[in-house]
Order: C-alpha cells, then sequence, then structure tokens
C-alpha cells in the first residue's frame, strides 16, 4: 500500500493508537498531521516522523471547543495544501455507573469522544469537497458501542453513537467520492486516556494475547487504501475475536 503524495491527518495522535496510526501512514508515504492536547508529546512524535525523513507538523487542539477544530483543520489545509485522510481517533471515558455520573462529566465525554468526530469530518470533508479530493474517513468506536457494560455510560453511549455516525456519513459524502468506514477495537495498547498499558487487566479473545496498536494502525492503513476502495460505510472489528465469543463459554 502507498499514501505518497497525501497528508493524513491523525487525532489523538500524541501517543498509543494514534501514534501508532501516524507512523504507519507516515512509513507508506503520507505526510502526517498529529492533532493532540498536549504540545510535548504532539511535538516528540512530529520529531521522530521528521527523523524518518517524514514531513509531519503537529497541531495543537482541545477538540472539544469547535472553533478550536475549526482553525485546527484550517492550519492544516494552510500548512500542507490539502487534506486526503482523516483518522478521528481522539477519545475519553469517563469510567462511571449511570447512578454515579454528573451531567457536566458526561456532556465532557461526548463532546470528545462523537461530537468532535462528528465536526472534525465536516469541516475535514468541507475541504476535500472543494478541493475535490477523493477523500478516506475512518473513525475509531471500540466493542463497547456495541455491547453493554458495568461502567463508562457516556463512553458506551459516544462509541455507539460512532457507529451511526460512520454510516450517515458514508451515505451523505458518497457523492463526492469520499469513504468513511470505522475500525472496533477491544482493549488495545494502553486504556482510554492513559500512558502505561496494564499487563493484568483481564483479555478474553480468541487469539489469546493482548492487541497492540499497530494491529490497528494496519487495519486503519488498509481501510484508506486504493486496495479498500470497495469498502464503505462498513465497521471492521479489530478485537482478537472478541466480539463473536458467547458468554457462558463455548460448549
Amino acid at each position: 500500500m502507498s499514501h505518497a503524495g497525501k497528508v493524513a491527518v491523525v487525532t489523538g495522535a500524541g501517543r498509543n493508537i494514534g501514534e501508532a496510526i501516524a507512523h504507519r501512514l507516515a512509513d507508506e508515504g503520507a505526510a502526517i498531521a498529529v492533532v493532540d492536547l498536549d504540545q510535548g508529546r504532539a511535538d516528540k512524535v512530529v520529531a521522530d516522523l521528521s527523523g524518518k525523513g517524514v514531513s509531519a507538523a503537529a497541531f495543537v487542539c482541545d477538540v472539544s471547543k469547535p472553533e478550536q477544530i475549526e482553525t485546527t483543520v484550517g492550519a492544516i489545509h494552510a500548512y500542507f495544501g490539502r487534506i486526503d485522510i482523516l483518522v478521528n481517533n481522539v477519545a475519553i471515558s469517563d469510567n462511571k455507573n449511570i447512578l454515579d455520573i454528573d451531567l457536566a462529566t458526561w456532556q465532557r465525554t461526548l463532546d470528545i469522544t462523537l461530537t468532535a468526530p462528528f465536526y472534525f469530518a465536516k469541516c475535514v470533508a468541507h475541504r476535500m469537497v472543494e478541493d475535490q479530493t477523493s477523500g478516506n474517513i475512518v473513525n475509531v468506536s471500540s466493542t463497547t458501542g456495541y455491547f453493554g457494560r458495568g461502567r463508562a455510560i457516556a463512553y458506551a453511549a459516544a462509541k455507539g453513537g460512532v457507529v451511526n455516525l460512520t454510516r450517515a456519513m458514508a451515505i451523505q459524502l458518497a457523492d463526492y467520492n469520499i469513504r468513511v468506514n470505522s475500525v472496533v477495537p477491544n482493549k488495545i495498547g494502553s486504556p482510554v486516556g492513559k500512558d502505561d498499558f496494564d499487563p493484568s487487566r483481564p483479555i478474553v479473545n480468541l487469539r489469546n494475547r493482548a492487541g497492540v496498536p499497530d494491529d490497528l494502525a494496519n487495519a486503519v492503513a488498509f481501510l484508506v487504501s486504493d486496495q479498500s476502495d470497495f469498502i464503505v460505510g462498513t465497521d471492521l472489528f479489530v478485537d482478537g475475536g472478541c466480539s463473536v465469543i458467547m458468554p457462558g463459554g463455548s460448549g
């Protein structure tokens, strides 16, 4: 797969999955806009990419603020001259039960995990349409968006929203030759919002190992490539098969 001459925007690219996606797309020739809230993390990823001869730049953005998303997309387009790929990776989790979550935590989780992907895609799609770019957008969802869980009520609602957001976007942008898909990870790398991977975290899947960021980066690289040209509006599960395991055992 080659992304030579293309510009990829990766949100939450300062660590973990986003960082791996940025490196994978860069290794295939793409220039990378590293979007993160943390200037230091973004600068480190850019330095690592630049050290490999990749064209990359850091853009600090609080994605909970729509005006910062607008400014960031404009700055990226001005810097690189085009946008071909958007990977909506940024997210936070509330880790709360419905009985103890407060409304502010609920709203912030939705703002970052659902509204930000929508608005980033909206702003980027406008640029793609204006430039007549055959673009690709990949949203990072989660198995939590498909199944209930005992905590993280806002995160579950937001990731469920990302699933249908992806499908609606795919339909509405198809006429502009912009493909939209999602990837669906489960416990890949460090937990959402964390720097460190906890090896004691329970992992149940058909591969009998924890997922690593490169697993998801490989899937994203495929979905934004010409090799997946006939794939649109789909949800690619990258979960080691955990979602097909029936509760109660294999019998």
